[in-house]
């Protein structure tokens, strides 16, 4: 899974983050009974945090950018929490925010950003339920925040 996964970001010209670390009292990941719960994670490019509203300075096309790169920061979580990839088996579910104007409806487009990378990094598995909620504003001005279910299992024979 994990080569698979190295692959597939090498194909889409993408390469993980740095884990980030909480900014307020939380912790990033915690396990129970089979399921990983990621806090909210929020959009870094080149160590940057996307900021902006949907509707107003920020585009579909860079909220969708905003939301994979929240996709990526889940993955880079997943990584640092389970040490490799292989013990996921399924993307249970995202929780998709927007932060956006009143009169901004698109939200389900700016997070298939993040949906689209889960299955072209896991597949089958990436598949997952999911909502997306327009919000008014975000922790530090963040354009989109994404936290996450995933299903683990044993690590794969390999």
């Amino acid at each position: 899974m994990t080569e698979h996964i190295d692959r597939a970001l090498e194909q889409l010209g993408l390469s993980l983050p740095e884990a980030a670390a909480p900014v307020a009292a939380y912790v990033p990941v915690v396990e129970a009974g089979g399921l990983l719960h990621l806090s909210g994670q929020l959009p870094f490019r080149d160590g940057q945090l996307i900021t902006g509203r949907l509707g107003d300075s920020v585009s579909l096309e860079d909220g969708q950018a905003a939301a994979q790169a929240c996709g990526l920061m889940i993955v880079a979580q997943l990584k640092k929490h389970l040490g490799d990839l292989s013990r996921v088996q399924r993307i249970v579910k995202l929780g998709v925010f927007v932060n956006s104007t009143g009169d901004f409806t698109d939200q389900p487009k700016v997070a298939n950003g993040a949906s689209e990378l889960m299955v072209a990094l896991f597949g089958d598995a990436g598949k997952h339920a999911r909502s997306a909620v327009g919000v008014p504003v975000l922790p530090l001005g963040a354009a989109v925040e994404i936290d996450a279910i995933v299903a683990i299992g044993e690590p794969l024979a390999g």
